[in-house]
């Protein structure tokens, strides 16, 4: 029974290990044209800028007595309102008016019959930095 355990725990140790050394996504250029000023740091000195873009950061070496390896601008986000009527979620109530809809932050549209006509937007993740993204893109529920 307790070698059990040990095995266990073995295995846990090796699943958590490998998730750590998991490389992220490195960042979007557009995401690193950052105030070198305002680095923040990303990596250890000296790291390469294979390692340091595997780790999901920038790297600009051109600028001397700053952070080479720094962390990218936040990721952007804008409202999307679905245009699937199975994917609104309700924010009003019946009969509200689409001032008072939108005035909450909320899409409106008044057909068709049976759904909710003001319903919260989506947020979706912009792909690039200056995208354009088309509903037909966008998966049916977001």
């Amino acid at each position: 029974m307790e070698q059990k355990g040990i095995w266990l725990l073995l295995v846990i140790l090796i699943l958590g290990l490998s998730a750590l050394n998991e490389a992220k996504e490195a960042p979007l250029p557009c995401r690193c044209k950052i105030d070198p000023k305002t680095r923040v740091n990303c990596g250890p000195p000296g790291i390469t800028p294979q390692k340091c873009m595997e780790g999901g950061c920038c790297f600009d070496s051109s600028v001397p007595e700053v952070p080479w390896c720094f962390a990218p601008a936040p990721k952007k986000y804008r409202k999307v309102c679905p245009t699937d009527v199975k994917c609104r979620v309700n924010c009003g109530y019946p009969g509200i008016p689409a001032k008072t809809c939108k005035l909450r932050g909320c899409c409106f549209e008044s057909r068709p019959p049976g759904v909710p006509w003001c319903f919260f937007p989506k947020l979706v993740e912009e792909a690039g930095c200056h995208p354009h993204i088309d509903d037909s893109e966008l998966p049916s529920c977001i």
